[in-house]
C-alpha cells in the first residue's frame, strides 16, 4: 500500500563537526539518585550512580563529558533484559546549578548527545541556560550511541533512500519494486535489531526519561522538546504528571492526529511554505525563475516532473531522481536560512546539475562523505511503526488521494510502500488527545511559518495539555527558541530559570 510520508523533523538541520568531551575539575557534586515512591523491581535501575567522563570517541576536542545509563528493554518486564541510555553534558557547569535540563532535538531519532555536542563546540547554547541548569543531552533508546536500531549498511540504505525503480511511476511494476524495497528494509531491520524493536516505543522512551530524572538526582524533570520531542514530553506529562517540572514543548505535535492525516498536513504546509520561498527568491537578483508566483511553481513542476522521466546523475554516481528533488526541496524548506541553498540547488538542476540539490537531500538524511551520520533514519521509521497503530485502507487511499490535491507539486513524489506493513512487531501506540491532568504550567511554542510541525498542531496540544500554555511566534521555520525572535528567547529563560508563565496566548514577533 502506498503511503505519505511522515516527515523527520528536530532543532538542528544540518550536519556539523563534531568534537568530544574532557572534564573540568572542581565541578559541583554529583546529587544521589532520587528512589522516592519507585517500585521494588525498579530500584535496581532507579538506584544507579553516573560515572561521567571523557565521550569515547576520536578526534574530540568540545567541552564536554559523557556517562551511561541502564535502562530495561521493557518497563513492564524488567526482567527482559537491558540496554544503555547515553547522556552528555557540558563540563563547565553552573557552580550551583538549579537542576538539570533534558534536552529532545526531535526525530524520532534525533540524537541529543549530538546535539548538546554540537551545540557546545560551536558556543551555541544560551548561556542564560547553562549558567543555570546543566544542559542533558540524551539519545533515546534505539538512537545513536544508545543501544541502538540497526538496519542497513550504506550501499543498501542508499538504494533505498535513494534508487530510482526504471519501471514508469505508478504502474504495477514501480509498486511492486517499492514494496520489494520496503518489505527488505523491514526485514533487515528486525535481523539487525532484534527484539529492541519491538520496545522502541515513545511510551518506553518516556519512562526512561524518569529514569534520567532519579539518576540525575533531581525530584521534578525540567525538560525542552523540541519538534518530535514535544510528543515525548507530553507522554511523559501524562505518565509523571507529579514528576513534571518546567517544561517547554516548542515546535509542538498534536498527538490526536492519526497517521493518516500527519504526512497530508505536514505536506499541505510545506506546499504553502514553497509558495512563500518562491515569492522571496523572484524578490532576488539570483532568482532561476521568472514572472508570477503560480508560473515559478509551475516550474518547479516541470523540473521535477522532467527528473522523472530522466534522472539526472550527480558528481559521485548517484542518480537525482524526483523523489530526492522532492527530499532536498523538503529540507531547505525548514528555515529561511536554507533557502539560499535551495536557490542555487533549482538553478543547477535547470542547468543539469544534481550536486546541490544531493547536497540537501543528504543532510535530510544524515548522509556525509558516502555514509550515515548517525540511524536516525532507522530510527525514525522504529518509533513510527510501533507508535502509529494500523488505519483502514479506505482511510488511507482518502487522505492519499487529499494529498495529491492540497499538494500537487511534491505530493505525487513523497508517496511509497510503507516498510510498517512488513515490521517485525505490531504497534503498541495510539493517537489520542493528551490531557496530563495534574501538572504545573507547561509551554507549547507554535510557529505560525512552521511547516514541519505547523501552528495548529501547538493551539490543540495547548488545549489539550490541563497545564498547557500557549505561545506563538510570528514568522518562519521549524521551531522558535534560540532563533530570531528575543521575546521567544526571554519568554522560555524566564519560565525555565524563574519559573516565569507568561500569559496564555503571548503572541512574540522578532
Amino acid at each position: 500500500m502506498t503511503r505519505l510520508r511522515t516527515l523527520m523533523a528536530g532543532a538542528v538541520m544540518a550536519a556539523l563537526v563534531l568534537s568530544g568531551c574532557t572534564s573540568v575539575p572542581n565541578a559541583p557534586e554529583q546529587l544521589p539518585p532520587v528512589l522516592d515512591g519507585v517500585p521494588d523491581e525498579l530500584l535496581g535501575f532507579y538506584d544507579q550512580t553516573l560515572a561521567w567522563g571523557a565521550c569515547d570517541q576520536e578526534s574530540t576536542s568540545a567541552d564536554v563529558e559523557c556517562a551511561e545509563v541502564t535502562a530495561p528493554l521493557d518497563w513492564h518486564d524488567p526482567d527482559r533484559g537491558e540496554i544503555s541510555i547515553a547522556i552528555v553534558r557540558p563540563a563547565d557547569r553552573p557552580a550551583s546549578p538549579v537542576g538539570s535540563l533534558l534536552v529532545n532535538p526531535g526525530g524520532p531519532g534525533g540524537a541529543g548527545v549530538e546535539y548538546v555536542m554540537q551545540m557546545t563546540e560551536f558556543e551555541a547554547l544560551r548561556d542564560e541556560l547553562t549558567g543555570a541548569y546543566d544542559v542533558v543531552g540524551f539519545d533515546p533508546r534505539g538512537v545513536g550511541r544508545s543501544t541502538a536500531v540497526e538496519c542497513l549498511d550504506a550501499d543498501r540504505m542508499d538504494d533505498y533512500l535513494y534508487g530510482v525503480p526504471e519501471a514508469e511511476r505508478g504502474s504495477d511494476e514501480w509498486d511492486a519494486a517499492l514494496t520489494d524495497a520496503a518489505a527488505e528494509y523491514a526485514e533487515a531491520c528486525g535481523e539487525n535489531s532484534g527484539e529492541l524493536l519491538e520496545f522502541i516505543t515513545t511510551e518506553q522512551a518516556a519512562r526512561d526519561m524518569d529514569l534520567l530524572r532519579a539518576v540525575l538526582g533531581d525530584h521534578q524533570l525540567a525538560f525542552l522538546g523540541y519538534s518530535y520531542g514535544t510528543y515525548l514530553g507530553a507522554i511523559y506529562a501524562e505518565l509523571f504528571p507529579e514528576n513534571v517540572g518546567r517544561f517547554v514543548l516548542d515546535g509542538a505535535l498534536d498527538p490526536s492526529v492519526p497517521g493518516s492525516e500527519v504526512g497530508l498536513i505536514q505536506l499541505t504546509a510545506f506546499e504553502a511554505t514553497l509558495e512563500r520561498y518562491i515569492d522571496s527568491c523572484l524578490a532576488g537578483s539570483s532568482c532561476p525563475f521568472r514572472g508570477t508566483t503560480a508560473q515559478a511553481l509551475d516550474e518547479v513542476k516541470g523540473l521535477l516532473a522532467s527528473l522523472d522521466a530522466k534522472p539526472l546523475r550527480a558528481a559521485d554516481g548517484r542518480l537525482l531522481g524526483a523523489d530526492t528533488l522532492a527530499t532536498a526541496i523538503l529540507q531547505a524548506l525548514y528555515s529561511p536560512d536554507y533557502w539560499p541553498y535551495l536557490t542555487q540547488a533549482l538553478a543547477g538542476v535547470q542547468q543539469g546539475s544534481a550536486d546541490g540539490a544531493m547536497f540537501l537531500a543528504d543532510v535530510y538524511n544524515g548522509r556525509e562523505t558516502g555514509a550515515y551520520a548517525s540511524n536516525a533514519t532507522e530510527a525514525f521509521n522504529a518509533y513510527n511503526c510501533m507508535d502509529y497503530p494500523p488505519e483502514d485502507t479506505a482511510v488511507v487511499e482518502a487522505s492519499r488521494d487529499a494529498l495529491l490535491e492540497q499538494a500537487p507539486i511534491m505530493g505525487p513524489y513523497l508517496l511509497g510502500a510503507d516498510p510498517c506493513e512488513f515490521w517485525p512487531f505490531p504497534p503498541a501506540g495510539e493517537r489520542a488527545p493528551i490531557e496530563a491532568a495534574g501538572t504545573p504550567p507547561i509551554l507549547v511554542i507554535g510557529t505560525t511559518g512552521d511547516p514541519a510541525t505547523p501552528f495548529e498542531w501547538a493551539e490543540a496540544l495547548a488545549d489539550q495539555l490541563s497545564g498547557g500554555v500557549l505561545v506563538a511566534y510570528e514568522g518562519e521555520g521549524h521551531t522558535a527558541y534560540g532563533g530570531e525572535s528575543e521575546c521567544i528567547d526571554e519568554t522560555v529563560e524566564s519560565f525555565l530559570i524563574d519559573g516565569v508563565v507568561p500569559d496564555d496566548g503571548l503572541v512574540c514577533t522578532s
